[in-house]
């Protein structure tokens, strides 16, 4: 339970809120199941019914007035967030909401407890800020995982006040409340993603978030297919990025600059390396496809 929990250990956020959030995300994992299965019946049953519980989900629980749905707490804006639930017209609100809440109304820490701690970090990514995850992520005050570690913690504590709570449920070794903080630095720090079209790390997705005062990152993961290796640090105003694809794998990788032109490849301009093909510009990165092999690049860099 967050900070501010009632006696019996439950959250502020709304039960029915989070049991129709995942009702919703199950039906939606069901009927992906079955179309994988070519089981077009059960693909169809469960397609129509996440239809109905996303409409009712945001008829019964968003306000319009407020711009958040029930109990506007973190965690009932990261669910609808993490499982597709928020109507496109309502998104930035929701996004406001949260972050306002995380960064101005709890000063940069989070409020979650289990069920929002599973999908806050990454939800903050996807959204678009990274640096407000990072934010809560270097908190050393209560309730961090910061102050945790302060008071002697070597493990993960089932509360964020476990230290001056009541004997009750009070586990000192929750993995679930670090595990997908644990993802989330691979995957954003370090870069190193699946494609959930492509399972076992065959197709990688690599795409770094440099945020905060960080100015390096070494990140390594051994797939089925060998090590991917994403290692960059920012020196002289250019990020210098290593990385590795393992054989018989490719990638798409996010080279985060603002100056397309410049990127270079072990000294070469991307545009003369022939392992490499350059599939987009976009403002803030360029996205290139790699083969298997090792990769230097270069580039100008600014926060």
């Amino acid at each position: 339970a967050s900070i501010g929990a009632n006696s019996r250990n439950f959250g502020a956020t709304s039960r029915p809120l989070m049991g129709t959030a995942y009702l919703y995300n199950n039906c939606r994992i069901v009927e992906r199941a079955a179309r994988i299965l070519g089981n077009t019946g059960d693909e169809k049953y469960f397609r129509e019914l996440a239809d109905r519980i996303h409409k009712g989900f945001n008829s019964r629980f968003f306000d319009e007035k407020t711009g958040s749905y029930e109990s506007a707490t973190q965690c009932s804006s990261v669910l609808p967030l993490a499982f597709g639930l928020v109507p496109k017209k309502h998104r930035q609100r929701i996004i406001d909401h949260l972050t306002h809440d995380i960064m101005v109304n709890h000063k940069g820490h989070t409020s979650v407890g289990l069920i929002g701690t599973q999908w806050q970090m990454q939800v903050l990514t996807d959204i678009g800020h990274p640096e407000v995850a990072y934010k809560i992520a270097t908190r050393t005050e209560q309730p961090s995982w910061g102050d945790m570690i302060n008071k002697g913690a070597t493990t993960i504590w089932e509360r964020w006040d476990t230290d001056t709570q009541d004997g009750g449920m009070n586990g000192e070794s929750q993995k679930i409340l670090s595990g997908n903080f644990e993802a989330w630095c691979y995957q954003t720090l370090g870069g190193i993603n699946y494609d959930r079209n492509n399972p076992g790390f065959k197709h990688l997705i690599l795409r770094p978030r440099p945020v905060g005062d960080l100015t390096w990152v070494r990140a390594s993961h051994v797939s089925v297919y060998g090590k991917i290796v994403s290692d960059w640090k920012l020196a002289d105003g250019n990020i210098h990025w290593r990385v590795v694809v393992p054989p018989n794998t490719t990638a798409t990788a996010y080279i985060p600059t603002m100056s397309p032109d410049r990127i270079r490849e072990s000294g070469k301009l991307i545009g003369q390396v022939a392992d490499i093909q350059v599939l987009e510009k976009q403002k803030a990165a360029t996205l290139v496809k790699l083969g298997s092999g090792q990769f230097n690049f270069t580039a100008p860099f600014k926060k």
